[in-house]
């Protein structure tokens, strides 16, 4: 069921949507994620974010007709990159500092984000975008110039195979370490997993 069928159309359809301002808004932005973070995307509720930010279910709902629509906001406003403003002057130094990071950073919050969406990015496209926008290409941009910069320095070849990996395996382990070890991918485990497996890959020391 839609939000706006939940809700009733008297209090959507042909409704102004309301002037907020941008503090309150990420108040309820953070409400939402930070549900989804405890427990899930599923038991996401309007009547729960409007509870916990004290406002009406209907001012809710005018801002935003569907609860993809309202995840998917409050995923893009949390774009923040983790990998911003690293360089070290070496691709080994940018991926060892990258590890850092995400670990000390973005290890937790991210990897609970992630998991409380579950299956529902595979199944809306809007949410799947969002949270490409939010938390995935900022970083692989990132990541990217990294490897670019060490291409230019001559540390690399610019066909090097493995390269197109190196997003993959620095965002996966993320993810993955949970499922396995029921760990979080910290900074120390980030930073070995590098060391051991990403460097080596590449042919760096």
């Amino acid at each position: 069921m839609s939000l706006q069928a939940a809700e009733g159309p008297e209090t959507v359809v042909g409704s102004r949507r309301s002037k907020i301002t941008p503090e309150r808004e990420q108040e309820f932005f953070d409400a939402v994620l930070e549900q989804i973070r405890e427990c899930g995307y599923e038991a996401l509720t309007m009547e729960g974010v409007a509870a916990s930010t004290r406002c009406s279910k209907s001012t809710l709902y005018r801002q935003w007709r569907t609860k993809p629509q309202f995840v998917a906001a409050a995923l893009r406003s949390s774009r923040s990159p983790w990998f911003t403003g690293i360089d070290t002057g070496s691709l080994a130094g940018d991926l060892r500092e990258a590890a850092r990071a995400v670990g000390e950073w973005a290890g937790r919050d991210s990897t609970q984000l992630l998991q409380g969406l579950g299956n529902a990015v595979m199944q809306d496209k809007e949410l799947q975008q969002a949270l490409r926008d939010a938390l995935v290409e900022p970083e692989v941009v990132e990541l990217r110039q990294m490897i670019a910069r060490g291409v230019e320095r001559g540390e690399i070849a610019a066909d090097h195979p493995a390269l197109e990996f190196v997003p993959a395996q620095m965002l996966g382990v993320l993810r993955v370490r949970p499922l396995l070890e029921g760990q979080y991918a910290d900074a120390a485990y980030l930073t070995q997993f590098v060391e051991a497996v990403v460097l080596p890959a590449l042919g760096l020391t």
